[in-house]
């Protein structure tokens, strides 16, 4: 499956009155990027990890902070799994309808049969707005927490489970 076209999640959007700011912008290939986006757009970006369990079977997609750093060790304890790696890029063209470097929760609407588990950092529940790409990374869109938690998830049908994620370089 190719990666989707974004205007499928800008629709999604618009249909559920979510308003939001898109930049569009030359690819981003690193979180000192979307760092710059993010402050263009008043809105923190999230680091957005695409994870599965050591059989392939189960799904994981993390949001954390982007300036903290993760050990899966620490996210397998705190959820009873053996261990968890990085999803593979067929995986996750095939459940969130993108590709490595364009990993975005907003992929959640291609997740129709709910394979994949929304992992939040607890410190964005209180956030006013958050950044994520619209399944490309050549655009980026800011958001208000609320309507992404309150409309966009119930939407797509996906529960977030908040974990508190300590910082290990802190």
């Amino acid at each position: 499956m190719k990666p989707q076209d974004p205007q499928r999640v800008y629709d999604a959007l618009g249909k559920l009155s979510i308003a939001f700011t898109r930049l569009e912008h030359p690819p981003v290939h690193t979180m000192a990027d979307c760092r710059a986006i993010g402050e263009q757009l008043g809105a923190p970006f999230c680091k957005n990890l695409f994870l599965q369990n050591r059989q392939g079977t189960r799904f994981y997609l993390l949001l954390i902070g982007q300036d903290k750093a993760l050990r899966t060790a620490r996210i397998s304890k705190m959820l009873g799994i053996s261990r968890l790696s990085f999803g593979s890029a067929p995986a996750l063209e095939a459940l969130l309808g993108t590709a490595p470097g364009a990993i975005s929760p907003l992929g959640l609407l291609y997740d129709t049969r709910h394979a994949v588990t929304l992992l939040v950092d607890e410190d964005f529940r209180q956030a006013a707005r958050l950044s994520f790409h619209p399944c490309v990374n050549t655009a980026s869109l800011a958001l208000s927490a609320a309507d992404f938690f309150n409309k966009f998830l119930p939407h797509t049908g996906h529960e977030p489970v908040f974990l508190t994620i300590e910082d290990v370089n802190a």
